[in-house]
């Protein structure tokens, strides 16, 4: 039986973002879809059950934890490189990109997007540091590297200079529980109407302009609407603060930490607008959430937002925050164009599946092990 390793450590239970979706749902089918492969999840701290999907999974924890550079190269470079090694795994999948530098065994990175070359200000100075020591190492260490975006795609080549043949795309997807609202479900805010705004409080998700615009959306429209925040204050700072507290509107801002996957639905499907301004992304999973909810949606117009979005979308200018603004107007202003970008929205999320991501991981993993294992057809 051949034996496939996935670093899990971002499945973290009610706390699942980019990274942990990913892995989530690949890891999830890669197991069901391939019974005759024993599967080794690695997390760094104790695991839910929920996440040990088939009997072909054995959950395992390594320490130290590794939330901090020092810890990230102990855990890859010592713990991972052992547990490989004593195992005799075939074959390590990397869902965040991180890989042993320690090991000569296949590994598979994904690597989601370089924010962290272009914008190294908009994170903590150490991690800025090892992200940009260490991914060159890791691109060019990985026997394969998967990525979720043609943008992201020739970033990676461009960047660190690797060749085109060795990169895939995986485009991530949305689930089938996001669609629709029927006609009987209530607006989970209160019925006042609502702009969202879905995503980690990270600067490059750029809420700072998101909140100047809705305050100048506030001014000129006069009207009832709030902005709801869904999103980690991870990286709220004094600059957030300041920025909120100058609000004319700030009572109309609401923020909520967390959603559960069944309560986020409810906010697309009766949101006015998914604001997804990030001046960078490498995807945007939100944006397709939204679509498959017809939620009409605002996005940036730079990196893989567009990509992502096709002609579904409303594009601004995410350094310009009266673009923002009249993104927001055009919206609540235009039934025409709000109900065209539903429509579109629709079409367009169907492009993207979590089946097809795992196919496109699958298809790597099977160069390095045996397809004598023949996944399930389902």
């Amino acid at each position: 039986m051949k034996k496939v390793a996935i670093n899990t450590r971002f499945l973290l239970k009610n706390k699942l973002e980019g990274f942990g979706w990913f892995t989530y749902y690949v890891s999830k089918q890669l197991a069901e879809r391939n019974p005759n492969i024993q599967f080794y999840f690695l997390f760094d701290r104790a695991y839910d059950p929920s996440f040990v999907f088939s009997s072909n999974v054995k959950p395992i924890v390594l320490r130290p934890q590794a939330r901090h550079p020092l810890l990230f190269r102990w855990w890859f470079n010592v713990s991972v490189t052992s547990f490989l090694k004593k195992n005799n795994i075939d074959v390590f999948i990397s869902p965040d990109g991180y890989l042993s530098l320690k090991t000569d065994i296949p590994q598979i990175s994904v690597i989601h997007d370089l924010n962290f070359e272009h914008y190294p200000e908009d994170l903590k100075p150490h991690h800025s540091r090892y992200l940009r020591k260490y991914f060159p190492r890791f691109a060019q260490k990985a026997s394969d590297i998967i990525t979720v975006s043609e943008f992201s795609k020739n970033d990676i080549i461009k960047t660190y200079k690797i060749d085109e043949s060795k990169i895939s795309i995986a485009f991530n997807g949305v689930s089938e529980h996001f669609k629709p609202k029927e006609e009987t479900t209530s607006n989970p805010n209160d019925k006042k109407p609502y702009f969202l705004f879905v995503g980690s409080i990270h600067p490059r998700k750029n809420l700072k302009r998101l909140l100047l615009a809705f305050d100048d959306f506030k001014k000129q429209m006069n009207s009832a609407h709030q902005l709801l925040v869904i999103g980690d204050p991870y990286f709220w700072n004094d600059e957030m603060k300041n920025t909120l507290n100058a609000l004319v509107f700030q009572s109309d801002v609401i923020f909520k930490p967390y959603a559960s996957v069944q309560e986020l639905i409810e906010y697309y499907q009766n949101a006015e607008a998914l604001m997804f301004v990030s001046y960078f992304e490498g995807f945007g999973i939100p944006i397709i959430e939204a679509m498959a909810c017809a939620c009409p949606v605002v996005v940036a117009r730079n990196t893989a937002c567009e990509e992502i979005a096709g002609n579904a979308a409303y594009t601004i200018d995410p350094f310009d925050y009266s673009d923002i603004c009249n993104g927001m107007i055009s919206i609540v202003s235009n039934v025409t164009l709000r109900q065209d970008l539903i429509l579109k929205g629709i079409e367009r999320s169907k492009f993207f599946d979590w089946k097809k991501t795992a196919e496109s991981v699958e298809k790597i993993l099977y160069k390095y092990i045996s397809t004598n294992t023949s996944s399930k057809t389902n």
